[in-house]
């Protein structure tokens, strides 16, 4: 029986393409899917994080789009990417000893007991699976404000894992402006910059992705999509609060 690659189009016949080399089996992505990226992904590096970087600047939606419905071969797996941006940036900033936050005289939280140089350190040594958890939050989101558009969960948070590591690339590349100014108010500032930038990609992507939408309900979908995540963000950080209060009292 003959095969057409999802990859190059060449057709074949076997399990795997004679042109390209891709597997002639590209399952549908959902729980099965992240639990094989999560095992095997995370050893097994490859050149695809170059490739991956130009599409995720070039034609972020359009090739998010394609790995999806079955062209990957190319690409570095989502969560590997995510995971090896996370702990470049994290390491980035504890060797050059980069402060993110304004000094100031505050020790603690304000309404708060909690210590604030511990909260950083806890926020820096798990950044990489804050960074990781996150996704999901944007992932209800983006499935809330466009649903019916073909995609289930996982292919939501197949979405956003890649549009994380867009914001991580450019956290990256951002290093020598956040070391220039470590621990001013200047350092506050990018970090805001940063944030523009991010909904500006996530933008971007969600209007390539979502192609068969008009701009402008893309964007007031991708300003919803954003208004949920932090809504979801400020109650569980408030209840993370109640709770190390509890704890501390």
């Amino acid at each position: 029986m003959n095969i057409t690659c999802k990859n190059c189009h060449q057709t074949f016949k076997g399990h795997y393409c004679s042109n390209c080399g891709q597997t002639a089996e590209t399952h549908k992505l959902n729980l099965h899917y992240l639990w094989h990226d999560i095992q095997h992904g995370l050893l097994h590096f490859d050149s695809g994080i170059f490739y991956t970087a130009k599409e995720l600047f070039t034609r972020p939606g359009h090739s998010i789009r394609e790995f999806i419905e079955g062209k990957r071969i190319k690409h570095f797996k989502p969560i590997s990417l995510i995971m090896v941006l996370a702990t470049t940036y994290i390491a980035s900033i504890h060797i050059l000893h980069i402060d993110l936050f304004a000094k100031t005289n505050e020790t603690v939280i304000p309404d708060s007991h909690i210590d604030m140089e511990q909260f950083r350190e806890w926020l820096f040594s798990h950044f990489a699976w804050i960074n990781l958890l996150s996704i999901p939050l944007h992932t209800v989101g983006t499935a809330i404000c466009f649903r019916n558009q073909g995609y289930n969960f996982i292919e939501y948070f197949v979405l956003n894992t890649y549009k994380a590591a867009q914001k991580l690339y450019v956290s990256i590349l951002f290093l020598p402006l956040l070391y220039h100014y470590s621990g001013t108010p200047t350092v506050e500032i990018l970090s805001k910059i940063l944030l523009i930038i991010d909904f500006v990609l996530y933008f971007w992507t969600n209007e390539q992705f979502f192609n068969q939408l008009s701009k402008t309900k893309t964007f007031f979908l991708t300003l919803l999509t954003h208004f949920i995540f932090w809504i979801l963000i400020i109650a569980i950080a408030s209840l993370g609060v109640v709770i190390v209060e509890w704890y501390l009292n």
